[in-house]
């Protein structure tokens, strides 16, 4: 069994307008979320063997944040074709996971992420389907299961929903 953890980064700041997109930092509340998800991730026991990364800063910060919670750390691609990918994208990234790697996160941004989320979606939990649908906000979580041997056999509608979540669901 195959684990998909699809992240969108914390909350990013806004507070130097002059700054390129690429390089927003997090903001003091996406600086307290991130390391609440680590712990989440941590207890729950889904620890991914590999996580790609926009090379972001806030993505970059999102998961610098996340890993601190972890004992080991995990293998992790800064990806700068990540920052802003589209659905198919990212899942193009996927696909080229190595085959040892059963449990991935992806540290993204939306729309990319929400839309993958929801292509992925062939069964699950349905109010998370619905609520993941509505929006997919700064640091939500969807967590997916599939059934392949390869991460190259990864498509849509081949994925069950299991969890998703955002920060304020920590609380």
């Amino acid at each position: 069994m195959r684990r998909l953890l699809l992240l969108r980064h914390t909350k990013s700041s806004w507070r130097d307008e002059a700054l390129p997109d690429i390089e927003r930092p997090l903001a003091p509340r996406g600086r307290r979320a991130a390391p609440a998800i680590g712990i989440y991730l941590r207890d729950h026991k889904l620890i991914p063997d590999l996580v790609l990364v926009s090379t972001a800063q806030r993505t970059r910060e999102t998961w610098e944040l996340i890993n601190l919670m972890f004992a080991e750390a995990p293998t992790v691609r800064y990806d700068d074709k990540l920052y802003l990918a589209d659905a198919d994208d990212i899942l193009k990234r996927i696909a080229k996971a190595p085959a040892a790697a059963e449990t991935i996160m992806v540290v993204g941004h939306n729309p990319g992420l929400q839309e993958l989320a929801v292509a992925l979606y062939d069964g699950g939990e349905a109010i998370d389907l619905n609520r993941l649908k509505a929006k997919f906000p700064t640091g939500g979580l969807a967590i997916y299961e599939f059934g392949i041997d390869r991460w190259s056999d990864i498509r849509a509608k081949s994925g069950r929903l299991i969890e998703f979540m955002a920060p304020r669901d920590l609380v």
